[in-house]
């Protein structure tokens, strides 16, 4: 099996050990992403939304370097550091997401690093047409 880690400037950089995405060839494995914003390392103002933008922003640069796009996406989980986000999150999310979306999975979450109100971590798939 290939095992090839995954690494662009147009995403946070990983923070500890771990790599931004790690491909195997047919299956990209995407690492979690908050709303952080790659050029300043901080979480970008606008609460869960404006986050929510960043996170899938910050999932769309780490897929384009791998060479796939939102629509290889096959399984998300999102993650919330409250419920009661979940209608503003699930409407972000939407915009992002092609037809048909990729399963999902979203929890609440005691916390998230820097203080964030959303993460996403994901699973693509290589077409081998």
């Amino acid at each position: 099996m290939t095992r090839r880690a995954v690494q662009t400037t147009n995403a946070p950089a990983a923070v500890a050990s771990y790599s931004q995405a790690i491909d195997t060839g047919n299956l990209v494995f995407l690492a979690g992403q908050i709303g952080l914003d790659p050029a300043t390392n901080e979480i970008v103002e606008g609460g869960v939304e404006a986050q929510a933008e960043r996170a899938l922003l910050n999932l769309t640069a780490v897929l384009e370097e791998a060479g796939l796009s939102m629509a290889d996406l096959v399984k998300t989980t999102c993650f919330l550091a409250d419920i009661n986000d979940f209608a503003a999150f699930n409407g972000v999310y939407g915009k992002f997401m092609t037809t048909p979306p990729p399963a999902r999975s979203t929890f609440a979450v005691a916390a998230l690093p820097k203080g964030a109100r959303v993460e996403i971590e994901a699973i693509a798939v290589r077409s081998s047409d």
